[in-house]
């Protein structure tokens, strides 16, 4: 079965993004930025949030950008191509290898889960994400935190009222400073 995974940046004290909207502080070094292409060559589908979908829509003509280098181009060749679910009762319509979400959330993903495809479905943004968690639907997080306070702003974890047990499955630690960690959901098995 495909796994549901929860990945982005976030700041040593939680944050995706600062009280400001701000979240230049996640700009990945070359390092961190190969690790993160490779990453996303594991991903069969993506799942955004409208916010997200529109700041990523850049990467849907990047290979038109000049002045790209070639690991950002080559991040453009994954990402385009990528089919991407997006969730918004604002859109009503998106562009690219991209459809609008037809039913909820656990929906979607079971009905994901239950086509043939490989490659992982991946859940972008915070408030998607913690909807998510929510249902139970998460299979890995994989923070990678950056060694910055940001104070407040947007939490990478959804703030709830129910225990989830992990288990570490990686870590790495980059030249920069930032610390990939992966943790998979301990499912109790009855």
């Amino acid at each position: 079965m495909r796994s549901v995974t929860y990945s982005m940046g976030v700041s040593l004290d939680g944050y995706i993004v600062g009280p400001d909207g701000g979240f230049d502080w996640t700009a990945p070094d070359e390092e961190v930025f190969r690790y993160v292409t490779d990453e996303e060559r594991e991903v069969g589908v993506h799942l955004l949030g409208r916010r997200l979908y529109e700041t990523m829509l850049y990467w849907e003509t990047a290979d038109q950008d000049p002045s790209l280098d070639d690991s950002m181009l080559e991040w453009a060749a994954i990402w385009k191509p990528l089919p991407k679910v997006v969730f918004s009762t604002t859109l009503s319509e998106v562009q690219g290898n991209a459809r609008l979400a037809s039913g909820g959330l656990a929906e979607e993903i079971e009905r994901l889960r239950a086509e043939p495809g490989e490659g992982d479905i991946a859940i972008g943004g915070a408030t998607l994400a913690a909807e998510a968690a929510a249902l139970g639907l998460i299979d890995e997080y994989r923070a990678r935190v950056y060694p910055v306070l940001v104070g407040g702003g947007i939490p990478f974890f959804p703030q709830r009222e129910r225990r989830v047990d992990l288990e570490l499955v990686d870590t790495r630690t980059f030249s920069s400073g930032v610390v990939y960690l992966r943790y998979r959901v301990a499912r109790q098995v009855y």
